[in-house]
């Protein structure tokens, strides 16, 4: 065994030499934040009456009872108990929100009565109230039980550290504007009103958000910007704009890590630095860029394990700092038998300062791995070498992206380059596991197998590897379709990577993970029954080869514009059907498939186009709607709104041009950035033809407000009939709408079907509100007689038929 001295280790034990010569810090150590923990009312307690609370829009009515302060921590009062009659009242802004609560409460206005309200906060709620007292109160024991079940609601069950989110504004110099109300309604027992400036979090969609729990977990009834009474993702704090990453990963998938991280203040006062961090990872130690020892904090990985470092001073907007943090856990990379290893924190497997993949930072990163395994990350591989039992490997990002991650395995390796005419090029690598997971195992057969009794496993071999060809042909294709689509990505390359799991598949920039069952023969996942003609296994390579584009080079701001990024690579996805397959069916099945998955009724009785629009979000699954909803409404819609673009800007003369400028424009313009759902639209408008114009005012505020913001869905009964005459056909249309509102505007495509088999467009059909719209045209003669009139032959707008 060799010493310790210039931190050398024997190299089985794959560990840092920082983790033998640097102390452990002990966690939870600032004074402030043990206060904070160990906070209860006290007696401080005054009596109010008709007193009314005004926070993020809602208005909270004291109308009898006593309220209890928490002690000051620090100079600053951060909580009070309120025992008494009360009641809340919100009218959420905007029609989106309200169609989301009236679904989940059948009333578009929320109120409830409540005798009791916990209420914690870093703003000027403590003065307020104090300005409405009344008198003075006796202190009571059921200031102190209320308390208590907050506490432990937000430990226990919700697993998040409110007192970690408090300690921002007790350290800061600068006014805090948190606000906390769990409210003990009569109907809605378990209620959290929250107003946070810095917006998103896992229990905080937006700055204002209104949730209820219940057995289920939680449903947000409501959620926006109260600024600017629309959807928001709030201010945040601080950003990562670099981080250097070392990382051990041992044979048994245990981490170790040590994080260089360095931070910028969006704003002034920045006194805590949170980071999303794997709850088994524990931390040890966090230092400053010249060692001096920060405290951090981090609970038990069972309750509110929120991370979060204490900066040694406050900073002001745009002073930066630096911060060095060692961790180490298990069950962050799961060894799952056969040199499968399963990543299973694919965003918090190091200490993640973005609030959400619209976060662009740098990272250099080094990975020590145990030799004979191959470890394939997100940027570029600088250096790799193996000395003794360790492969160590050197990658760095040549882009700030918005995650990075990795896949670890014993692969096999094909390769194909694109080279375009402006002389970039892309390398797209594909790698496939040798051997299957223990799980799978039992199921293929090894060279060790044959038995006396000559039986085999019932699937054969395990061969991952033979279907590279076939993975690698479906990515390098994929990519020459979307780059003439959309443009080029800042990517020099992009890893096609087998992963553990059988039933998803998940793309990080330059490396895509796919379905383990993917990588099987048809036999192998008919065995299985996983039904290799069911669309998903046609589509899940493109789809998330095209999240290259989408999600990584565009990124999007909030959960309210990741309709874009998964609805995108849908669209995406039918690209490569339509150009890969030598007839349409493929791709006309699977549109209507989009449409099928739209409106046919779930368990819980809604069609998921009436829960709500695709900028709800991950809202839109609840235990009322039902858990599928997010998944069969989002990706679907959010195709065929890209897809409704498409077809509304082709022509004959100059087919998919005007659209593939458009999308080139996108791409460029938000190369590397986030967009929302407004800059789409602005984006669309600039582009928009003549044609798209319905209302005639240079905006494409009908669609968006249809089809985007809204729920309708139009309902189409169509008649055509094209009859021969000297001049060529007499073409008769009738066209009735229904379904939608009065000022509800469309344009159906009218096509004909010839007796060659051939499908011509003739143009569109503007129709508004629910009305009957009936039309004569005289049509010239044709290379092949009519066989049919119709509408909508490439399912070109989502509706319904009668």
């Amino acid at each position: 065994m060799r010493t310790y001295a210039g931190c050398s280790l024997p190299a089985l034990l794959l560990l840092t030499c920082s983790a033998i010569a640097n102390p452990q810090q002990s966690p939870n150590a600032n004074a402030a934040y043990r206060q904070l923990r160990a906070l209860a009312p006290a007696g401080d307690a005054i009596a109010v009456k008709d007193l009314t609370l005004q926070r993020g829009g809602a208005t909270f009515t004291f109308q009898s009872g006593n309220i209890e302060f928490y002690p000051a921590v620090n100079g600053k009062v951060t909580g009070a108990v309120f025992l008494g009659q009360g009641h809340l009242h919100l009218q959420p802004p905007t029609p989106e929100e309200q169609h989301n609560l009236k679904i989940l409460t059948h009333s578009d206005t929320f109120d409830e009565d409540f005798t009791q309200a916990v209420l914690r906060f870093t703003d000027a709620t403590a003065a307020d109230l104090r300005k409405s007292s009344v008198g003075p109160a006796s202190p009571d024991a059921g200031f102190e039980h209320a308390a208590a079940q907050l506490r432990s609601f937000h430990r226990d069950t919700l697993l998040d550290n409110i007192d970690l989110r408090l300690l921002e504004g007790v350290l800061s110099p600068a006014p805090g504007g948190y606000f906390l109300a769990a409210i003990r309604g009569d109907k809605d027992h378990h209620l959290l009103f929250t107003v946070d400036p810095h917006g998103a979090s896992d229990v905080e969609p937006e700055q204002v958000s209104l949730m209820n729990w219940n057995t289920w977990g939680p449903m947000f009834l409501t959620a926006y910007d109260p600024a600017s009474s629309s959807a928001g993702s709030g201010q945040e704090a601080f950003q990562a704009d670099h981080e250097d990453l070392d990382t051990t990963i041992q044979k048994n998938g245990f981490l170790t890590g040590i994080a260089t991280v360095h931070l910028i203040a969006d704003q002034d006062g920045v006194a805590v630095a949170p980071m999303a961090l794997f709850p088994t990872l524990r931390v040890s130690r966090v230092v400053t860029d010249s060692g001096q020892p920060l405290d951090f904090v981090q609970e038990d990985k069972d309750h509110d394990a929120d991370f979060g470092v204490i900066l040694a001073k406050p900073l002001a907007k745009g002073e930066s700092a630096t911060v060095r943090i060692e961790y180490a856990g298990k069950d962050v990379v799961r060894n799952e038998g056969g040199a499968n290893y399963y990543p299973v924190a694919r965003q918090s497997w190091y200490p993640n300062a973005g609030s959400s993949l619209g976060d662009y930072t740098t990272y250099q990163m080094t990975f020590h791995v145990p030799k004979g395994l191959e470890l394939i990350a997100t940027g570029t591989k600088l250096s790799e070498k193996t000395e003794g039992k360790v492969t160590t490997s050197e990658w760095k990002t040549d882009v700030p992206l918005p995650v990075v991650g990795f896949n670890l395995g014993q692969f096999q390796q094909k390769e194909a380059q694109l080279r375009w005419k402006s002389g970039e090029t892309l390398t797209v690598d594909a790698y496939a596991n040798t051997m299957p997971p223990d799980e799978m195992a039992g199921l293929f057969q090894s060279a060790s197998d044959a038995g006396a009794d000559g039986s085999t496993p019932p699937l054969g071999s395990f061969d991952a590897p033979r279907m590279l060809p076939v993975e690698l042909s479906q990515a390098e294709v994929a990519a020459q379709i979307y780059s003439h689509y959309y443009g080029l990505i800042p990517f020099s390359h992009v890893a096609i990577t087998q992963q553990f799991a059988c039933n998803y598949g998940q793309s990080w920039p330059m490396l895509v993970f796919l379905p383990i069952c993917g990588f099987l023969d048809q036999t192998q996942q008919h065995f299985l029954g996983l039904q290799p003609e069911d669309m998903y296994w046609k589509t899940v390579t493109p789809h998330e080869v095209a999240h290259q584009w989408w999600g990584q080079t565009v990124g999007f701001r909030s959960y309210r514009d990741q309709w874009m990024s998964e609805g995108f690579a849908d669209a995406s996805a039918a690209l490569f059907l339509e150009a890969t397959r030598p007839k349409p069916d493929d791709y006309l099945d699977f549109w209507k498939q989009q449409q099928q998955l739209l409106t046919q009724k779930n368990e819980m009785g809604f069609r998921p186009i009436d829960v709500g629009p695709v900028t709800m979000g991950f809202r839109l699954s609840t235990s009322k709607t039902g858990w599928s909803v997010y998944q069969n409404l989002v990706y679907p819609k959010g195709a065929y709104i890209l897809h409704m673009i498409r077809m509304m800007m082709w022509t004959s003369q100059q087919g998919d041009q005007p659209y593939i400028d458009m999308m080139h424009d996108f791409v460029s313009t938000y190369r590397l950035k986030v967009a929302t759902t407004e800059d789409f639209k602005a984006m669309v408008e600039k582009h928009m033809t003549r044609q798209m114009d319905l209302e005639g005012n240079h905006t494409m505020d009908w669609f968006f407000r249809e089809y985007v913001y809204g729920t309708d869905l139009p309902v189409y009964h169509f008649e055509g009939v094209a009859t021969p005459n000297e001049n060529g056909y007499s073409l008769h249309i009738i066209l009735k709408q229904s379904g939608v509102g009065p000022d509800f505007v469309n344009a159906v495509p009218v096509y004909l079907r010839l007796d060659n088999g051939k499908v011509m467009r003739l143009g569109s059909f503007r129709i508004t509100g629910t009305t009957t719209e009936e039309q004569t045209l005289q049509l010239p003669r044709f290379p092949s007689d009519v066989k049919q009139v119709l509408i909508n032959y490439n399912y070109d707008v989502l509706c319904a038929y009668n």
